[in-house]
């Protein structure tokens, strides 16, 4: 298999988790407080881990300090514009037992949806060039956000199944918001590919380590706080670092 095709590959798996998500909404509807916190602190300590690590520092050592740290910069400042233009969120708006009406639940459903599309646009082109740069690191990276993808999964499937009673509703909505991130990474193949050198994939490694810092930071910690687990969250973060970093270490 070519790197392109196995790229492309992890890409699609990653996204296309949110139906792992949906399938826990039909059978469980809301998982427990101290699985969510403690999964989404492993997240969150795998994304920090191998942003700074691996993905910054690669960019830098190719690029230099200036041009790897504007890079990322970028990289956080265009996740936090789609932030603020779309917002979205998987935790108590999605809550199926919350007292409202069948068509706001559904609303709602379709709505966090769409905001989870596009938020998963770019990382497709995270896991795409990652994956590029080395392999397994974009495996890495895209287990880290397959997770990231399940509660996701979730928040879209628990308020469309409770509006409607429609498993296949329920699923085809969770599959359509993880979709956005294979159709990302086939568009950076696509315009990308044909000018990629080593100096646009460092580029690359450092904007997407902005994109990933944002998401950890902005998204994984504030929800797995929520849960009220505080030190399950920190737990999840020390224990997601310790995995990368003994991952890492036995790959070199």
């Amino acid at each position: 298999m070519s790197q392109i095709a196995l790229a492309l590959l992890l890409t699609t798996l990653a996204g296309l988790s949110t139906t792992i998500g949906s399938a826990i909404a039909w059978l469980v509807r809301r998982p427990g407080p101290a699985f969510m916190a403690l999964s989404l602190g492993f997240s969150a300590g795998v994304m920090l881990y191998i942003s700074f690590v691996e993905l910054l520092a690669t960019g830098i050592q190719e690029i230099g300090l200036a041009r790897g740290q504007l890079a990322f910069f970028a990289g956080f400042g265009t996740m936090f514009l789609i932030d603020m233009l779309v917002p979205h969120s998987y935790q108590s708006e999605t809550d199926p037992r919350a007292p409202l009406s069948d068509s706001k639940l559904l609303r709602t459903g379709l709505l966090v949806a769409l905001g989870i599309a596009i938020h998963n646009f770019p990382e497709g082109l995270a896991t795409f060039a990652a994956t590029l740069s080395n392999t397994h690191l974009g495996i890495a990276i895209a287990v880290t956000i397959a997770l990231h993808n399940i509660p996701e999964g979730i928040a879209v499937a628990a308020p469309v199944y409770a509006a409607t009673g429609s498993r296949s509703k329920a699923f085809t909505w969770s599959f359509l918001s993880g979709l956005a991130e294979p159709v990302g990474a086939a568009l950076a193949a696509l315009f990308l590919l044909p000018f990629l050198s080593p100096v646009l994939l460092a580029s690359l490694l450092a904007l997407v380590a902005g994109f990933m810092v944002f998401i950890a930071l902005d998204e994984l910690l504030p929800a797995s706080r929520a849960f009220g687990r505080e030190h399950l969250t920190i737990l999840g973060v020390l224990i997601g670092m310790l995995v990368m970093a003994t991952s890492l270490a036995l790959l070199r």
